[in-house]
């Protein structure tokens, strides 16, 4: 077979990929395939060595990333991922170190290191996957259903108001802040790659299907109809403030870049004061 008519047998990310833990655990109409091949492909386009990227995840549909991509790669124990990560940079400051975990773990029994890695400015790419339910343990709510969401435990519709996560991240400190869906998966790939190469705490949410846990019992349908919602009712408005980006299952989507500032990280500031303190130290 000629060159010009071989089939190609190999995808182009394969090499990023664990081929021997496929097939995935995925349900059909998820959108964690679309978010990590995004991820991927920026890895691809910024031509990262590989050797020098580090994925850490909590538990959860979306921690199974970590368990799929050929980096150095961590699974942690249920919303300690960014403290792991925290950790990993600090031993290792040269390497991209990039948190890719979903709403639930990141943002309920995650919160309090969300916060405060974003306030420290950590140098770390956060990669949220919000689907508005904990979807791998039974389709319960978290805290980022929306008001009046169906869920296993909130059956008559939940009355707890949600976070608005890019509104918390932005507030917290992060430097780079911003929100697509899966169907955008341009302006997802273009995001992660800004983010990767900034420097201190960058947070992406990216709002993805979950057919079984979240789209069956609020009547969405099926992945391709929640995509299809997407494309219909997502409004980019770049650089708004976020806590004007509003956010519903059965309205308005707001998405887009909401944060890119300047601000020294926490490593940068942490070898300033050492170096002042030697200094001062030195001198008497």
């Amino acid at each position: 077979m000629s060159a010009v008519t071989e089939v190609k047998t190999r995808h182009p990310l394969d090499r990023y990929i664990r081929e021997e833990r496929f097939p995935h655990i995925w349900c059909p109409g998820c959108g964690l395939g679309i978010a990590m091949s995004s991820f991927l492909y920026a890895v691809d386009e910024l031509d990262l060595d590989p050797k020098e990227i580090a994925v850490v995840s909590g538990i959860g549909c979306s921690g199974r990333v970590a368990g799929y991509v050929r980096f150095d790669s961590y699974h942690t124990t249920h919303g300690r991922a960014i403290p792991f990560a925290t950790g990993l940079k600090l031993a290792k400051p040269h390497m991209k170190v990039v948190v890719f975990s979903g709403d639930g773990d990141l943002a309920s029994i995650g919160g309090n290191h969300l916060i405060h890695a974003a306030r420290r400015n950590v140098d770390l790419t956060i990669i949220c996957i919000n689907n508005f339910n904990y979807g791998m343990t039974g389709g319960q709510f978290g805290p980022t259903t929306p008001l009046g969401a169906k869920t296993t435990t909130t059956p008559y519709g939940n009355f707890e108001h949600p976070f608005n996560l890019v509104y918390l991240a932005a507030s917290a400190g992060a430097v780079y802040v911003a929100r697509w869906t899966v169907l955008h998966t341009y302006h997802l790939r273009q995001s992660i790659k800004e983010a990767l190469l900034k420097d201190g705490f960058s947070f992406i949410e990216v709002i993805s299907p979950c057919p079984i846990g979240f789209g069956r019992p609020n009547k969405i349908g099926e992945g391709l109809e929640e995509m299809k919602f997407y494309r219909e009712n997502s409004v980019i408005r770049n650089g708004i403030d976020p806590k004007d980006a509003e956010l519903s299952f059965r309205g308005k989507i707001v998405v887009g870049k909401f944060v890119d500032i300047e601000k020294p990280s926490y490593l940068k500031t942490l070898r300033d004061f050492y170096d002042r303190i030697l200094g001062e130290n030195h001198g008497s």
